[in-house]
């Protein structure tokens, strides 16, 4: 946004620096008054959040694209209708330095036993589910093909508590995560795509790509975040100093993001399989001060990260610039809005609800809440709300340095943002009401979900034995067989669960 075209001055031979001298020119003058007045924005929005934070219908993303749009609309009058906002967008510098805190600590700070207890809803949901929405949308053909990928959300979480809702806010935030990241995985591979040869086999390279990118990434993510938690818990930071074991978690967690970019892997999905690995076992093997310090530090530079976001996204929904060359009407602009709209609501529901009945179906015979219709309704009313990572793939396909080029360009640019800020707005003020009136507070409690200290998470796993005969490890066997077939994720997760504590922890540690 600016930032790198700061020019660099020659320093005098003593290192001294004359007062003045880094910014001397206007342009320098200017970035310096910009960053100073966006920065005070961004505070005087963490207030104004802060004072809503009672408030459960407006939630923090919702406040600061308000608050952009207010601030848009005054910068809008002291230039005189020349410009709106204060910096230009620059999807470099939100993919490499806003997005990766904020993925990462959606990971960190992930309720573990919630989401790998719904991880195949989530993935269904999450990957399946984008598959299913971006086809719909991309029927309608020209640009819209390109924006079939960026039905990605985020912010949605802030009004789903996780006390209340525990079901759905495991889902929608476990959904969102994985939305991300597939967004950007299949945006980079319809990228590829030449249309005009489009056929199965280009469809099942798709596929293929995604598998090899999702696998690959989130092996990343784990190998990073194991060899961390090895390092630490081998060199035993805490008894030289907390500064450097938070810096080391910090640096490799930063690190695995830098090397899944240059390796042409999905980022998103290595820094948040990082986080999750990283808080199982990493965060363990550190002092109690540098447990605090992490936990509120990642929480801290995601809030920041998603803050600055949203507010810049309502300062640009005021781009002037990209309003006039946009050279289209009001009336085709809403139309074009309106579509596109339409299109992420029915694609939604196109997966929402028959994956729903898909994962109720596999779940049968488990001992597991079931996704009623009333829960669908709302997981799928509180999915439609546009994020952070919509914003930027639009950005990064139809602008230049934040400007777009031409009128399709700056249209696509301008639907994407409105989009973003009234499904934002709309969609997150409504959904409190919609669960008060589906849920009532009396139906939201603990028994619409097992509680993470179950006795049923217990199961009775037939194990074999080196020791026992053949018979009766071919019994065992049978029974593994016949419990992963019908309670699949809970058998998986209790075998995961011993396997871990006897070889994983030991080496890598965590929770005594």
């Amino acid at each position: 946004m600016g930032f790198s075209n700061i020019t660099s001055e020659i320093l005098p031979l003593n290192g001294t620096v004359p007062v003045g001298l880094l910014f001397s020119t206007n342009a320098d003058h200017d970035r310096v008054i910009s960053m100073s007045v966006f920065v005070a924005v961004l505070c005087f929005c963490i207030l104004v959040g802060h004072l809503l934070e009672q408030n459960r219908w407006v939630n923090e993303s919702i406040a600061a694209i308000l608050m952009g749009c207010v601030a848009g609309t005054v910068i809008l009058l002291l230039s005189k209708g020349t410009k709106s906002h204060i910096l230009r967008f620059d999807e470099e510098l939100f993919f490499i330095y806003l997005l990766p805190p904020i993925i990462f600590n959606a990971g960190f700070q992930v309720k573990k036993k919630q989401f790998f207890r719904n991880f195949l809803t989530i993935m269904l949901f999450g990957v399946i589910g984008v598959f299913i929405s971006s086809v719909i949308i991309a029927a309608v053909g020209g640009h819209y093909q390109r924006s079939g990928s960026m039905g990605s959300q985020r912010g949605t979480i802030l009004v789903l508590h996780q006390d209340e809702t525990p079901l759905l806010y495991s889902l929608v935030f476990g959904e969102g995560v994985v939305n991300d990241a597939t967004s950007v995985v299949l945006f980079n591979a319809i990228q590829k795509l030449d249309v005009s040869k489009l056929d199965g086999w280009a469809v099942v390279q798709i596929i293929k790509d995604f598998l090899y990118l999702f696998t690959m990434s989130t092996g990343l993510g784990i190998s990073v975040s194991l060899l961390t938690a090895y390092a630490i818990k081998a060199l035993y930071f805490g008894r030289h100093s907390t500064d450097r074991e938070i810096a080391l978690m910090v640096l490799m967690a930063y690190f695995s993001y830098l090397l899944a970019e240059l390796l042409n892997f999905s980022g998103i999905l290595t820094v948040f399989f990082c986080g999750i690995v990283m808080s199982h076992y990493a965060w363990y093997n550190v002092s109690e001060n540098s447990r605090i310090t992490t936990k509120h530090a990642f929480a801290t530079m995601s809030f920041i990260a998603e803050t600055f976001i949203f507010l810049y996204v309502g300062m640009d929904a005021l781009d002037i610039e990209k309003w006039k060359m946009t050279k289209t009407s009001v009336r085709t602009t809403f139309g074009i809005y309106s579509t596109i709209l339409l299109l992420v609501l029915i694609g939604r529901a196109a997966f929402v609800f028959p994956l729903s009945t898909l994962s109720n179906y596999m779940n049968s015979s488990a001992e597991r809440t079931m996704i009623t219709f009333k829960h669908q309704v709302i997981i799928w009313w509180a999915g439609l709300m546009r994020g952070a990572v919509s914003i930027a793939l639009a950005f990064h396909q139809f602008t230049y340095s934040g400007d777009a080029l031409n009128p399709v360009q700056a249209t696509m640019v301008t639907v994407t943002v409105i989009i973003v800020i009234s499904s934002t707005v709309v969609f997150g003020i409504l959904t409190k009401p919609l669960i008060n009136v589906l849920l009532p507070h009396h139906a939201c409690g603990n028994h619409h979900y097992i509680r993470p200290d179950s006795p049923k998470d217990d199961l009775p796993l037939p194990l074999l034995s080196f020791e026992a005969s053949t018979s009766t490890n071919i019994i065992c066997a049978k029974n593994s067989i016949s419990m992963l077939l019908e309670r699949p994720v809970q058998t998986i997760h209790s075998y995961w669960r011993k396997f871990d504590d006897q070889y994983m922890r030991p080496i890598f540690g965590g929770p005594c």
